[in-house]
């Protein structure tokens, strides 16, 4: 039998105030293993949400927040779907409204929580804290449930929660003339203080066979990534054939080189680097068609506080003759659990050279994401035009969305990078 509660709270912001009945049925129920995180400490998400759901739940602090989205002004029911092995009691807050809830030992099935009126188009989230337990931990919550009218459409990660969590990737696109045999890709990328999240990959100069940037990988170690793919499709490098492998032809001096797999396949090459939010850097690309049908690939970057290049790496890719094409800058963020941190950087001063020296400024951009925005499982993304420069935004569950194919465009400079490309050769490696 459903229990009949009664709401009566007024607030700014979400309102409830009626005797409310919990509904015959709720048309979405919102997985917490996909939709929820800790916040504060968002790595102890690993330990409490499971494929199960919000399970393990065993600390008075933690507090743990569900998202969803709602597309217009709409009155929603919510519930929870949850089962209890012990007497328990914890706190749900929605909006400014809080309310305890406990439940009996060996408990399980729905709860209803009450009806809110919600003001606006934007994302929400319900927040769970544990109050008092006679066991081991509080409930398992499998699911959030909402009941709303069919015309109001509700989005949430319904699938895909590896990747969904992690948060939708966004792109800049550097379209130019394809009669240019482009040689070189040169650009810059500063990262505002406070936007370093963990998990990030600010990639400067993407391309058709790889990319390039930095990564922020751990509290204490930070990267300069460089990767090309194999011309061979698959996500085992081990299957790569002899004769379609990545072929490391030399590396910086730190720098350590192998290969990758799970989103395609190929050579991986990186610095650990203490790169610095608020300090500007620049990254520089070469492809160069070798004989046998095959292109050398290779990968500078530029230290400002030193004034010094450095090289990443050069790889040669086979069954590949070609210069540079499909030039690109992505946004993205590959640690499940910081998905619930917005994040963004600014990308400035793109430019290609030719194979005759002329250099080709790139002030243009169209603007891209990856699936998971594509079908609707994150909305939390943007990008677009930042002083001088460009700028991508993900994850958080902001309100800020950028269609997908919106062009920009920044002023141009006009000036071109200096850069002494015969020192660039005299740089010290390792094969």
């Amino acid at each position: 039998m459903r229990n009949i509660v009664l709401i009566c709270i007024a607030f700014s912001v979400l309102s409830s105030c009626n005797i409310d009945q919990a509904p015959e049925s709720y048309n979405h129920q919102i997985s917490t293993a996909g939709n929820s995180w800790v916040i504060g400490d968002p790595f102890e998400s690993k330990e409490v949400i499971t494929e199960k759901g919000l399970g393990n739940w065993i600390y008075k602090d933690q507090v743990i927040r569900t998202y969803f989205h709602v597309d217009s002004k709409a009155e929603i029911q919510l519930g929870i779907q949850a089962e209890s092995d012990y007497n328990s009691t914890i706190q749900v807050r929605f909006g400014k409204t809080q309310k305890d809830i406990s439940f009996k030992q060996n408990h399980s099935g729905e709860t209803y929580l009450g009806k809110w009126k919600i003001p606006e188009k934007g994302y929400y989230y319900i927040e769970f804290q544990g109050i008092d337990r006679q066991g081991k931990n509080f409930p398992n919550i499998q699911n959030l449930l909402i009941f709303a009218d069919t015309n109001i459409n509700i989005r949430y990660i319904k699938d895909d929660f590896y990747f969904a969590r992690r948060g939708p990737s966004v792109h800049l696109n550097f379209p130019f003339d394809e009669n240019i045999k482009a040689e070189y890709f040169y650009s810059e990328i500063e990262i505002p203080k406070g936007q370093d999240v963990i998990g990030s990959y600010f990639m400067a100069n993407g391309f058709k066979q790889g990319y390039f940037g930095i990564q922020v990988n751990s509290e204490t170690e930070r990267r300069i990534l460089f990767s090309v793919w194999s011309p061979y499709r698959t996500d085992d490098p081990n299957e790569i054939p002899e004769d379609q492998r990545i072929q490391l032809l030399k590396k910086g001096a730190t720098t350590y080189a192998g290969k990758f797999g799970n989103e395609g396949s190929g050579g991986q090459s990186y610095q650990v680097f203490p790169w610095k939010a608020g300090v500007r850097y620049g990254f520089l690309l070469k492809a160069q068609p070798y004989e046998g049908h095959s292109t050398d690939f290779t990968a500078w970057f530029f230290d400002s506080e030193k004034n010094n290049w450095d090289l990443i790496a050069s790889f040669r890719r086979p069954k590949t003759n070609m210069y540079l094409t499909r030039l690109y800058s992505f946004l993205e963020n590959f640690i499940p659990e910081t998905g619930v941190i917005e994040r963004y950087g600014g990308f400035y001063n793109q430019w290609i050279r030719d194979t005759e020296g002329e250099w080709h400024e790139l002030t243009n951009i169209y603007f891209t994401a990856d699936n998971t925005a594509r079908k609707e499982n994150r909305l939390d993304y943007s990008g677009g035009n930042l002083n001088e420069g460009f700028y991508m935004k993900n994850c958080g569950f902001s309100n800020e969305r950028t269609e997908i194919g919106t062009e920009f465009q920044r002023p141009a400079t006009n000036t071109p990078p200096r850069i002494d490309f015969e020192a660039l050769t005299q740089i010290p490696y390792k094969k």
